[in-house]
């Protein structure tokens, strides 16, 4: 049996998905920016792909600007903001994907901003009365916190930061490249003024992705060398990606309350089978909190095991694909900054089991018999 449990890394392609794009890859070719018929026949399906994510979301078709995913956007929207709009004090937590904590930290080490961490409790949830004293203090400053983080799930309370930022003029960046796709984002609400996004989160293609800036808080371009984009993102448009992320979220926001309910029926599945199998299992951060954390993902805190340092080695064997942290992380020789951030002298093992609408019960139980296998526990 193979089991693929790792979508906060990447889900498979959607079948819709895919016969929407096929067009662009094999008949519609033309170049958007060329003025012929077959550059404006592409370029209206770009536009039409921008107006359908912007009434999901509720704001502007000119407020989405396509990318090349989530690292890139996030890159994009921090060292635009900073320079556009002067700041130089950044507010930002110890627990941010490396697309935002290692952009903030190449800023600080070139003396371009004060970089500040606002606080957390024990579960790793954003202290909110630090975060004001933290805007009290620091006048003109840029808020970047995740709205999930992907590998604890820990959800951010970002109406509440959103109207702390407001009320302290600050700039309120949130990465939510692991909720859009899961999670209403009602921008017409939401006191965010740039967010990241990326398709392969939720079903789309890789490589494509977006980033919302809102109008009144627009920012210089970071990649140039063309007016595409609206002058905001040079280079010829992804265009068949483009098509598979509009369409991927049209899928996600039709179905999103009967899959919401399914993975999150799949998790707690996972979350009581594993505490009837093995004595001593916890959860890491708040994942196995379904109402506090990302429902697609779940942060194993395994027993003190000499186990611990092959247990990804020894599930994948068993067919199992599931993640130690963050897939950015794949292959360094360093462990999580999450884990280290909230649990400095653990020895305790972490397995990250991330979920999706194609998984199946039978899937569950399987994983769960197989990693209580390995600590010779019968499931």
């Amino acid at each position: 049996m193979r089991v693929y449990l790792d979508n906060a890394a990447t889900t498979p392609l959607d079948p819709e998905v895919f016969e929407a794009m096929k067009p662009f890859m094999l008949e519609d070719f033309g170049n958007p920016s060329s003025t012929h018929a077959h550059g404006r026949k592409v370029r209206t399906a770009i536009e039409s792909a921008r107006k359908k994510i912007a009434e999901i979301l509720h704001c502007t078709p000119g407020e989405i600007i396509f990318t090349s995913g989530g690292t890139e956007a996030d890159n994009t929207i921090l060292a635009g903001a900073l320079k556009t709009h002067g700041i130089t004090n950044v507010i930002s937590s110890r627990i941010e994907h490396h697309a935002v904590g290692q952009t903030l930290h190449n800023l600080t080490g070139k003396g371009l901003l004060q970089l500040s961490f606002v606080d957390m409790d024990e579960k790793g949830h954003i202290d909110l009365v630090h975060l004001d004293s933290l805007l009290k203090e620091k006048k003109n400053s840029l808020v970047s916190l995740m709205h999930a983080n992907n590998e604890i799930g820990n959800l951010l309370d970002i109406q509440s930061v959103g109207e702390l930022c407001e009320e302290h003029n600050a700039y309120f960046h949130s990465d939510t490249v692991q909720t859009v796709g899961h999670y209403v984002h009602d921008l017409s609400r939401i006191r965010v003024h740039g967010m990241a996004a990326a398709a392969h989160k939720f079903h789309g293609p890789k490589g494509a992705g977006f980033m919302f800036i809102r109008k009144d808080k627009r920012i210089q371009p970071f990649v140039l060398g063309g007016t595409q984009e609206r002058g905001m993102r040079g280079g010829t448009e992804n265009v068949y990606g483009i098509i598979g992320l509009a369409k991927a979220m049209e899928i996600a926001y039709r179905d999103l309350e009967a899959h919401t309910r399914y993975i999150k029926g799949l998790k707690n599945r996972m979350i009581t089978k594993l505490k009837e199998s093995i004595p001593g299992i916890d959860f890491h951060g708040d994942s196995a909190n379904i109402d506090k954390s990302l429902y697609t993902v779940l942060n194993v805190c395994l027993p003190e095991s000499d186990e611990n340092e092959m247990v990804l080695f020894n599930l994948d064997l068993a067919g199992i694909s599931a993640s130690g942290g963050s897939a950015c992380s794949s292959g360094a020789t360093a462990g999580s900054h999450v884990l280290g951030a909230l649990y400095p002298q653990s020895k305790h093992g972490a397995v990250r089991f991330s979920f999706s609408k194609y998984n199946t019960e039978d899937e569950i139980d399987y994983a769960v018999d197989k990693l209580a296998a390995l600590y010779k526990i019968t499931a």
